[in-house]
């Protein structure tokens, strides 16, 4: 278990951006969203989480890491991270872009209090606006 957890860290380290993403990334990724066909979920949204760049990877053991803003009324209110650890079969790496809406006040405060956690995961691809909406 410790070797497992060891490659995970490894692995998180490998893909991981470097520094905090910037405001303008992070602008440019809720662009890319919008144009994607999501501006409606961003206008009606009380407020999202994005991550302009998240890198994955994984050689039977993967993981993933990205650093983004969080925003409100379409300021940024804070700064947040994800990752993700996974075992399985698997070989390669990728790197996209994610947001996630709140559809309420009471969703951000849960964000917002401390660790949140995502079980199952729903997921679309946009491959021609380069994009992945997590809902």
């Amino acid at each position: 278990m410790k070797t497992i957890f060891a490659v995970a860290l490894s692995l998180l380290t490998f893909v991981s951006p470097a520094g905090w993403a910037d405001e303008s990334k992070e602008k440019e990724t809720v662009e890319l969203f919008r144009n994607a066909g999501t501006g409606g979920m961003i206008d009606s949204a009380h407020g999202y989480a994005v991550f302009p760049s998240i890198g994955k990877g994984g050689i039977g053991i993967g993981g993933a890491y990205g650093k983004g803003g969080v925003y409100v009324g379409g300021k940024r209110v804070g700064l947040t991270s994800m990752s993700q650890v996974s075992y399985g079969l698997q070989l390669g790496g990728q790197a996209y872009s994610q947001i996630i809406f709140f559809r309420d006040a009471s969703a951000f405060n849960d964000f917002s209090s401390g660790n949140f956690e995502f079980g199952a995961q729903a997921s679309a691809v946009a491959l021609t606006a380069g994009a992945s909406a997590q809902t």
